[in-house]
């Protein structure tokens, strides 16, 4: 529970309207749920401004009014502000600095949500669940952030908050409220072209989530990727944790360096490069243990090293790290097994995609028993560059030797330029002609872009059957 004046403290350019003395129990964006009692903010989107349901907000028990719309009538204690955005973000840097709980803040271009995932069911083997704090979903931007840090409690001991953006400055911003103990940049690729302007631009931007470590705090990041020298720049005076892939299992009995110079890795993470997730062996730290998980992709294993080099930079035993990776189960849309109707394996990768999450996925469909279908949508935020990374994708897709490879959507049509891919406008006219998955085909993998909305191709193809894990 909060007074408004305490957070009358915490914003910048406000004006209140109250005596200060008026408490609130819980924040609202969204008038449709507010309950008795909450702080309604009001928020302008791209389709609603939550400002025209102040009103309604009220109605329903609002006790308090955040807007950036003069007040002509005050219904309740009312704080007005420039942008109620920022002053959501304020509010939430405030709210988090009354908690010691230390966090681990996720960041990179592929695989947040995941790796993300694969720490919190680390925690929760470790701690238990209601110690464990996590972001909900994939509430990574500069509204999601702030009211997952607003759900913080004295019940949380440890804790993750995934962070996304794709305009430079974003990360900045976020990790300033979040105050991590705990900051990690998994990888930089090819993601928001329009805004971003290439890899080494992402790496820079997500990098900056270091600057908000205070001197104790650990960052995280590949000690075997082209931007490490960025990174490593970015974390100059920080202590700094390493994952990565060694040549083979007899390199992780290499001597672990254990220098906690700042700058200097002082512990490392590590797999062999051809380990599979199924079960592989790994180094943690000084620690050689065996890791299952439940999931497809031999990038998964990247993000697993980079979960527990978090967790293990905050003190995490290794065996409940071993615990919380094999208990970890994929998100929906993520490398999630599902089946055909016919009983056909059918791998959900529906969630996002850019260049370089296609052609891991197509890695992942090449693992998988023959003959193999790749169901590919546009990818988005591809900018100039559109056709060259669609037909990449194509071409990339065939030269993996897979045996069908249908291309969905405007963009996709460059895909369709590779030999032997075939190719669809829309996801209708692809489900019109195939309403059901084709016959003859072992495994399946569909992905594209959010806005491809490609699940509607793997329920349409799955109808009855159950998710299944993985084996």
């Amino acid at each position: 529970m909060l007074d408004l004046r305490t957070v009358y403290q915490w914003l910048p350019n406000v004006t209140m309207f109250g005596s200060g003395a008026e408490r609130f129990t819980g924040i609202s964006t969204d008038s449709r749920t507010v309950r008795p009692g909450d702080l309604y903010i009001a928020l302008r989107g791209d389709r609603f401004d939550g400002h025209a349901f102040i009103d309604a907000a009220i109605d329903a028990g609002a006790a308090a009014v955040l807007t950036e719309v003069f007040p002509e009538r005050v219904r309740v204690p009312t704080l007005w502000v420039p942008d109620t955005r920022r002053a959501l973000g304020a509010l939430a840097g405030g709210w988090r600095r009354r908690f010691e709980c230390p966090l681990i803040a996720v960041t990179g271009s592929n695989g947040k949500t995941t790796a993300k995932e694969m720490i919190a069911a680390i925690l929760v083997a470790h701690l238990g669940a209601e110690a464990a704090f996590a972001t909900r979903g994939n509430f990574n931007n500069d509204i999601g952030v702030p009211l997952t840090l607003l759900r913080l409690s004295d019940a949380h001991r440890m804790g993750v908050v995934e962070m996304g953006m794709n305009h430079p400055g974003e990360i900045a911003g976020l990790a300033a409220m979040t105050q991590p103990s705990v900051a990690l940049v998994l990888n930089a690729q090819r993601e928001h072209q329009e805004f971003m302007d290439g890899p080494e631009a992402t790496a820079r931007e997500n990098g900056t989530v270091f600057g908000a470590l205070a001197a104790s705090g650990v960052a995280v990041f590949p000690g075997d990727d082209p931007c490490t020298p960025i990174w490593q720049a970015l974390a100059q005076g920080q202590r700094v944790l390493n994952f990565g892939l060694v040549a083979d299992e007899a390199a992780l009995e290499a001597d672990v360096q254990s220098t906690p110079d700042a700058g200097t890795p002082y512990l490392s993470v590590a797999a062999a490069r051809d380990a599979r997730p199924e079960h592989f062996r790994a180094r943690l730290g000084e620690a050689l243990v065996d890791i299952r998980l439940n999931i497809a992709g031999r990038h998964n294993v990247r993000n697993a090293l980079a979960a527990a080099a978090c967790t293990l930079a905050l003190g995490v035993p290794v065996e409940a790290i071993v615990r919380g990776l094999a208990a970890f189960e994929p998100v929906s849309g993520r490398l999630r097994r599902t089946h055909t109707a016919q009983g056909v394996p059918l791998i959900d990768d529906t969630y996002n995609a850019n260049p370089d999450s296609m052609r891991a996925a197509i890695d992942v469909l090449a693992d998988q028993p023959a003959p193999r279908l790749m169901v590919m949508g546009d990818m988005g935020e591809t900018g100039a560059q559109a056709e060259a990374f669609h037909r990449e994708v194509g071409e990339y897709a065939v030269s993996r030797a897979i045996e069908q490879v249908w291309a969905v959507g405007k963009d996709m049509k460059a895909a369709a330029q590779a030999g032997g891919v075939q190719y669809w406008e829309t996801v209708e006219a692809l489900l019109a002609e195939h309403p059901q998955a084709p016959a003859g085909i072992a495994s399946i993998l569909v992905k594209g872009s959010r806005f491809m909305k490609m699940e509607r191709v793997v329920r349409a193809w799955a109808e009855t059957a159950s998710p299944q894990g993985e084996h």
